[in-house]
């Protein structure tokens, strides 16, 4: 497993300058024992970059420091998670359409059109994200968004 490890971050030592961070390897059941790498970006880093598996062991990555003011949300109230998800997709297309000069520009991409930059920033694959959301609002597993 280590060995593993030590084989991804070599391969993907390049992303170290575009903020990612190795945080090690987890455990993705503790009961079963299952593994995997995990890692940390910013916020704005294109998550395509990152494998969802290396070698046979998941990857999880976690966003690390401050957010857009589309992804703030109240935190305080003690319900927040039954009105807010602040991973929902309209947060990610507001995002996009107030900001799409200066993900460009940091993802430096100046060709990225706005499924590119939805699906950068948006766990690599946008339709995929929405789509799961979507089923999960269904199952009343998270809240739908709401404008106020």
């Amino acid at each position: 497993m280590y060995e593993t490890l030590k084989r991804f971050e070599k391969k993907y030592a390049h992303l170290k300058k575009l903020g990612l961070r190795f945080n090690g390897l987890g455990f993705a059941d503790a009961r079963k024992k299952v593994h995997v790498i995990q890692v940390s970006r910013p916020f704005m880093f294109d998550s395509r970059l990152i494998p969802k598996s290396f070698e046979g062991m998941a990857v999880k990555s976690k966003i690390l420091g401050d957010l857009p003011e589309e992804f703030n949300i109240d935190r305080q109230k003690e319900d927040w998670q039954k009105t807010e998800f602040v991973w929902s997709p309209e947060r990610f297309e507001r995002y996009v359409d107030r900001c799409s000069v200066e993900i460009k520009q940091k993802l430096n991409n100046p060709e990225m059109s706005r499924e590119e930059m939805l699906s950068a920033l948006c766990f690599g694959n946008f339709e995929e994200h929405k789509t799961k959301c979507e089923k999960l609002i269904k199952e009343g597993k998270i809240p739908a968004f709401s404008n106020s």
